[in-house]
């Protein structure tokens, strides 16, 4: 079976039944040359006694693909998945998550693989296509379809589903999943973009996804398979009615204590009194005792936002926690700042280093490299507990990419400024708005090295509760209303406009009408946070760290490039050996030097200039004997030009052998007497002897 619509200025084909038949869906998406094999499954054993989906999406990319061999000692793809494929596994489970039954309990396993890829199209979207298809066509109780697309803007308009090369000229990008009905994840960036041009962006998205949508059900009713049934939860609702009633004043008492801490240990208190006080009546209720706590939390929490308008820690809805900033806390660090908000806290750190440092890229797009890095770590003490420290997961990749294309938007052209860049977020403390902190942190610590960045950034997490037509958006959220409510929205940017945004819901979507309210009221936020910044440092040091590498940039003859570089690198190689630089040399002429002091770099230009300076007639140069031959001597007045001084020229007096005058090594001045056609040189050692009177 094969549906088709066309996209964009190609042609979107799904098919199913040809390709991986005993996966429960399985479909092959082909758009241009690149095609993407989705399967879903589920397992067939249900899993008791959890209280969360266990679902698991992995994208991966095939270097057969694109016809490459990997790089790698195997050469085959192994190991952790790449920066790329664990970013979109996290943005196709985003949307697909919360559209899967409730109370499914069974192992649940998406597996999207990019089996050819041509240069125009990113397969990532697609693979969130291919998942959304292979769920609808499984028997998993999954409430799509939904589709993914992204939206640019080039030279002031929208475009959809925008080729590779229109998106490097793009200054929006953002990627929309959407149902039928709504808008269920954001993830995008810009440079500086008002709110008005991210809502239409966002609907245009929506819009566009239509057909998409369409093929996706026709296939369905052509070849989905029947769902199976949701499983039943025995409950004990008497059980669960008691509880919330008779420990409803406790858990308000619990619940609305200001400080993290103490409140989870008051949560977890009333938890265990609950189960010693009614498991002895209640022996098989164990389960549903557990429900009914952290259900009457979610009553209690969200009631308080609705009908009170009320927030746990006392906050009014748009409050921000209190703010305190300080910069230059590491004293060898390039930049550092420390940021906190409420129970929030990140030590962000900005480090400047030479090309040298970028990092490389290997996928299978093509490779590239990186001059700016942001690195998220979430150590357990953070959130108090203690779990075994290992390489970073999929949520600490995906608030790194956040923050840093939040940053990434305001930061100096590299031909101005030309260091690679790292910043490291050390989230100390965290209670909400984590990856936001980050942001802050981040602006504060580049502000602080001395990055001349175009403006400050913040960012801010905004949060929703949703009870039928009651609807009530939240400003700078706590880890409790991000946990018990409906929606996380964050929105980061400087004063002028926005540059990063990602939405994340827990229900079928949200509407136009909410998403307005809430970034006008992100953008409310925003600024009182800029604000508090201002108060430590308002703009960029007007110097780099004294630890910080020393750029210098001079411009050479391209013809002289050889000259710098040297056989074998071996000029270029001694230079930076001799001055403790290093040199990067462009094919255009331009030079960039890194040293660790101005003295060092003075030093690399000096030499870099002796290599590149052209004799001069009539000039006098100070020569060393490279060779000497019957008819004359061969001298170097610069690095790696010499010249010939003729028998006749090398005294006053008349000179019967080369040897009785000069020898190798032999150093003494020399005057230009011309330069032939051919770049050949004639030296004179007898003209400034005469000169001299000698």
């Amino acid at each position: 079976m094969k549906v088709e619509t066309k996209f964009g200025d190609s042609k979107v084909i799904i098919e199913t039944g040809r390709l991986a038949k005993q996966a429960s869906g399985a479909v092959v998406v082909t758009m241009g040359e690149t095609v993407i094999l989705a399967t879903a499954q589920a397992s067939q054993e249900r899993r008791e006694g959890i209280d969360f989906l266990p679902l698991t999406v992995d994208y991966q990319e095939r270097f057969y693909s694109v016809g490459r061999i990997p790089g790698n000692f195997f050469r085959r793809e192994v190991g952790r998945p790449s920066e790329k494929e664990t970013l979109t596994s996290r943005f196709i489970d985003r949307p697909c998550r919360p559209l899967i039954a409730k109370n499914w309990s069974y192992e649940t396993q998406v597996i999207a693989q990019a089996l050819s890829v041509d240069d125009k199209y990113d397969p990532d979207l697609l693979a969130m296509l291919g998942a959304s298809a292979a769920l609808t066509l499984s028997d998993i109780p999954f409430n799509g379809p939904i589709a993914g697309v992204r939206v640019a803007r080039l030279e002031g308009k929208l475009v959809v589903a925008p080729t590779q090369a229109q998106l490097e000229l793009a200054d929006l990008v953002l990627i929309i999943a959407a149902s039928e009905d709504a808008v269920v994840m954001v993830e995008g960036g810009a440079k500086e973009a008002k709110e008005a041009d991210i809502l239409e962006a966002i609907f245009l998205g929506q819009k566009a996804v239509a057909p998409l949508l369409e093929i996706q059900r026709k296939l369905a009713q052509e070849s989905g398979k029947i769902k199976r049934p949701i499983p039943e939860v025995n409950r004990d609702d008497a059980l669960i009615a008691k509880v919330k009633a008779d420990y409803h004043a406790a858990m308000l008492e619990a619940l609305t204590t200001k400080e993290k801490q103490a409140r989870q240990r008051h949560v977890h208190e009333l938890g265990v009194r609950v189960k010693t006080e009614l498991l002895e009546t209640h022996p098989e209720s164990d389960l549903d005792l557990a429900v009914a706590v952290h259900e009457l939390e979610g009553d209690i929490l969200r009631g308080l936002i609705l009908e009170k308008g009320q927030r746990i820690d006392g906050r009014e809805l748009t409050e921000i926690r209190p703010i305190q900033c300080e910069v230059g806390y590491l004293p060898r660090a390039h930049g550092s700042a420390i940021f906190t908000r409420g129970e929030t806290q990140s030590l962000g750190v900005a480090t400047l280093g030479t090309s040298y440092d970028d990092q490389r890229l290997d996928t299978v797009i093509g490779d590239s490299s990186k001059a700016f890095m942001l690195h998220y770590n979430f150590p357990p003490y953070c959130t108090g507990e203690v779990k075994r420290l290992g390489a970073p997961g999929r949520r600490e990749i995906g608030h790194g990419a956040l923050a840093e294309r939040a940053l990434r938007a305001v930061l100096p052209p590299h031909e101005s400024f030309p260091y690679t860049i790292r910043v490291v977020s050390e989230v100390l403390e965290s209670n909400g708005s984590s990856s936001m902190a980050t942001v802050c942190s981040g602006s504060l610590a580049l502000m602080d090295a001395g990055v001349p960045i175009k403006a400050p950034v913040a960012g801010v997490a905004m949060g929703l509760v949703v009870e039928g037509d009651q609807v009530v958006i939240l400003t700078d959220i706590l880890g409790d209303e991000d946990h018990l409510g409906d929606m996380d929205f964050k929105v980061a940017g400087t004063k002028e406009g926005i540059t990063a945004v990602q939405m994340d819901i827990k229900i079928s979507g949200v509407t136009r009408e909410i998403m307005t309210k809430a970034l006008a009221q992100a953008k409310e936020g925003r600024l009182k946070v800029l604000q508090a910044m201002a108060k430590t440092l308002k703009t960029s040091r007007t110097e780099v760290s004294p630890y910080a590498p020393k750029t210098t940039i001079i411009e050479i003859n391209p013809e002289k490039i050889k000259d710098v570089i040297g056989p074998g690198g071996k000029v270029i190689k001694a230079i930076q050996a001799e001055t403790d630089t290093r040199l990067e040399v462009e094919d255009s002429g331009k030079v960039t030097i890194y040293a660790p002091t101005q003295e060092k770099a003075q030093a690399a230009v000096d030499a870099v200039r002796r290599h590149t300076l052209s004799p001069e007639v009539d000039k006098v140069y100070s020569g060393r004997v490279v060779k000497v031959v019957d008819f004359g001597a061969f001298v170097e007045i610069l690095p790696g030009t010499d010249g010939l001084v003729h028998i006749s020229q090398l005294s006053t007096e008349r000179v019967q052998r080369v040897s009785d005058v000069v020898k190798e090594g032999d150093v003494f001045d020399v005057k230009v007497l011309g330069i032939d056609k051919a770049g050949k040189i004639r030296l004179s050692r007898r003209a400034l002897l005469e000169e001299n009177g000698r």
